[in-house]
């Protein structure tokens, strides 16, 4: 099984390709404001590197959080998104060993259909200026 990891709670992001449980590329790049654009860049060229593509994923591990509101929406959307389109399942995970959680969730079928963020904390929003 192809699987796509995703963390995205800090400045740094990462992003890894497994075969099951073997890591097959993984990179990681300070993002911190260009998240949204660099996170679609590093997918592609890793899934490059191993000479495949996103038809290829067949499951998607993201870490849920706790962390950044801004990071955690993005990878979470991205993560979405992309287990919808490609009608793969897709699990989240958080802690020190959420690599190790999210293969295991994987290989054991589960598929959570949603990832949802934890930021933490709750979110601080302003009021709408008139």
């Amino acid at each position: 099984m192809l699987i796509l990891t995703i963390r995205t709670d800090q400045p740094d992001a990462e992003v890894g390709i497994f075969a099951d449980d073997k890591q097959l590329c993984y990179q990681t790049w300070l993002a911190h404001r260009q998240l949204s654009v660099t996170i679609h860049q590093t997918i592609n060229k890793q899934l490059k590197k191993i000479n495949q593509n996103l038809n290829d994923i067949q499951g998607i591990v993201v870490y849920k959080g706790p962390g950044s509101f801004t990071g955690l929406r993005i990878g979470c959307s991205v993560a979405n998104a992309l287990a919808y389109s490609l009608a793969v399942p897709i699990v989240v995970t958080s802690g020190q060993d959420w690599l190790k959680q999210g293969l295991t969730k994987l290989a054991s079928g589960e598929n959570q259909k949603l990832a949802l963020p934890e930021y933490g904390a709750p979110v601080h929003t302003t009021e709408q200026k008139h």
